[in-house]
């Protein structure tokens, strides 16, 4: 699963009454700040990364600067223009973004707009961005639930299941993984990071033969009824 968000970097700059370093070149206060934008395009938290890092014109003292919490604001003071680049981090193996940033001073606050892909984020990514916007997933789990209430009622429960698969043990979740890789198809989205020892699944994106075979195996281990 693919997952498209818009990041916003806005950036504001003013005159600081300090000796210009270079005459002609009046010293500055620049801040530099991430935002997500939600489908309404209007600016959210950027809670989907858990840093970002600024790589800053290696003239500076400290060239690298790494923020922990949103907006991720990053101030410096200088006198000349240069770019940037920003590296954006999730927690997923390999989660990284990079953008590049032109940081000027042509007018006192500007805006850019990125557009910045997750690729098969994990349960718990996948609702910090469901915070600014549905995922792709959610379309095709909508129908399931509406295609569920059209036709005749199924012998399975849903959340029923995902309440039931935390109370397995771990033999039995074991028997769980097994049966959903065997019995999977193109539309199952599932996420297994082998070096974090995590397993997740979209149950809305199972086929019905598969769900109704793990029900049955729930039933039988005695965590649903």
């Amino acid at each position: 699963m693919m997952v498209e968000r818009k990041i916003k970097v806005v950036t504001e700059q003013h005159n600081i009454n300090k000796p210009a370093v270079n005459e002609g070149f009046p010293m500055k206060e620049w801040t530099v700040e991430i935002y997500v934008l939600d489908q309404d395009g209007k600016e959210k938290p950027a809670k989907c990364f858990t840093k970002v890092v600024f790589h800053l014109h290696p003239s500076f003292d400290n060239p690298v600067q790494t923020f922990t919490e949103p907006p991720f604001k990053c101030t410096n003071e200088g006198w000349g223009e240069f770019e940037m680049t920003i590296d954006m981090f999730t927690t997923e193996k390999g989660g990284k973004s990079s953008i590049q940033h032109d940081l000027n001073f042509a007018a006192p606050q500007y805006e850019n707009i990125h557009t910045i892909q997750f690729k098969n984020p994990s349960q718990a990514l996948q609702q910090l961005l469901r915070e600014t916007g549905p995922l792709p997933s959610d379309e095709e789990r909508k129908l399931k639930k509406v295609d569920g209430g059209s036709k005749k009622k199924k012998s399975f429960d849903v959340e029923k299941m995902a309440d039931g698969l935390v109370k397995l043990s771990e033999d039995d979740l074991l028997q769980v993984i097994q049966m959903i890789h065997d019995h999977k198809d193109d539309n199952t989205y599932i996420q297994n990071n082998l070096d974090a020892g995590e397993f997740s699944v979209d149950l809305y994106t199972l086929p019905d033969p598969l769900m109704k075979m793990l029900w049955d195996f729930l039933v039988k281990s005695s965590v649903v009824s």
